[in-house]
């Protein structure tokens, strides 16, 4: 069993890290942020060309971070495969011994670094649970038996601020029902929000890990709300980060009051640094975790 499984199913307070693999082979930096994060996390997410832009593949660099003796989430997006090679790769990555998998949709390839890439989206997200939920069952999504099946931790995405909530309660809910046993979620900025999302999973049995993000500069908060689409950094929170004489403390700051307030309402925070991955356990101990 997974350690992030076996932690959340006891009722564990989790944290999760993020990595994003490096545009080209050398992995030193990876290794460095892997090394740096790993320690205070009970699994780090490996994202799968992350902003529709170009980077190793999420299989290739969990397998790394699995290598150097910390527990992976390989993330797996809809955009860039049919339902063949999301397949084959879902096999692929039980067999490398990836057991933690977040399906994503994937974000428009128009707003990444390839803007003339033909995006597939040939499943989305919630097809894609029930796939990988039919191999946890033993057989491919056309019913035929697998020689040798998988036993996938399931998890999704979710995106508590965004609004109208209705229609996101409903979609996190069919995700819920093709196999997703955790969520993580967007950068909380609205603590109510969270509470509501929690409200509505908690009787389906389903864990929710609340994202954290870093703003770690005036920069990086307009970046957000000019490119990012679904995530809006609310008026006060972004003019406390620019008005700051160290916007980088302040974020460290910020997000250590995050994380004190997810540990009373979610199962989980994860973690997005934005490039402080030194800040991840100033940020935990702040918050009193060790």
């Amino acid at each position: 069993m997974s350690r992030l499984r076996d932690a959340l199913e006891r009722g564990e307070f989790v944290v999760t890290g993020e990595i994003a693999p490096p545009l080209g082979t050398d992995l030193a930096a990876m290794r460095r942020s892997i090394e740096t994060i790993g320690p205070w996390c009970h699994a780090i997410n490996i994202t799968d060309n992350q902003g529709a832009s170009l980077h190793l593949s999420s299989l290739a660099a969990s397998r790394v971070a699995l290598d150097m003796g910390f527990e992976p989430i390989f993330q797996q997006t809809c955009r860039d495969r049919n339902r063949l090679a999301l397949q084959s790769d879902l096999l692929a990555a039980w067999t490398l011994g990836l057991e933690n998998v977040l399906i994503v949709t994937g974000d428009d390839p128009r707003s990444g670094d390839h803007p003339e890439a033909k995006g597939v989206f040939d499943l989305d997200s919630t097809q894609l649970l029930e796939v990988a939920s039919a191999m946890n069952a033993g057989s491919d999504m056309i019913g035929r038996p697998l020689k040798g099946g998988t036993d996938f931790y399931l998890g999704a995405a979710m995106f508590p601020e965004a609004e109208p909530w209705d229609i996101q309660m409903i979609r996190a809910n069919r995700k819920v029902d093709a196999g997703a046993r955790f969520f993580q979620t967007q950068a909380i900025f609205d603590i109510t929000k969270l509470e509501r999302a929690v409200e509505v999973m908690r009787p389906l049995g389903v864990k929710v890990i609340a994202g954290v993000l870093i703003l770690r500069s005036g920069r990086a908060v307009d970046f957000i709300n000019e490119r990012l689409a679904g995530l809006m950094v609310p008026e006060e929170i972004g003019a406390r980060i620019k008005g700051a004489d160290n916007a980088a403390a302040e974020a460290v700051a910020l997000a250590t009051e995050q994380v004190r307030a997810a540990r009373e309402i979610a199962d989980g925070v994860h973690i997005m640094t934005l490039g402080l991955d030194d800040a991840v356990p100033e940020i935990l101990k702040g918050a009193g975790l060790r």
